[in-house]
């Protein structure tokens, strides 16, 4: 658990140098299961609320979609 809190606290702090592969650990971590991959985005589906969320698969993942992700997380902790 203490490093996915890294990893969020990385990417409040730094969200232009975020690996996808710790994206998909926070979105695990926030309920999102992958439900899909066509060419290079992968959609993923949170178990609780539905809500879907695609990205691409891309080192590093561009910060657009790493706020989009921390406003997810805002309202998770709500």
């Amino acid at each position: 658990m203490s490093s996915v809190k890294k990893i969020i606290e990385k990417m409040k702090t730094q969200p232009s140098g975020i690996k996808f592969s710790d994206v998909e650990k926070i979105l695990n971590y926030m309920d999102f299961y992958e439900t899909r991959q066509k060419g290079s985005h992968k959609r993923f589906k949170n178990k609780t609320t539905k809500e879907t969320l695609t990205l691409p698969v891309q080192n590093p993942l561009k910060a657009v979609y790493v706020r989009q992700i921390l406003r997810l997380l805002g309202d998770e902790t709500k």
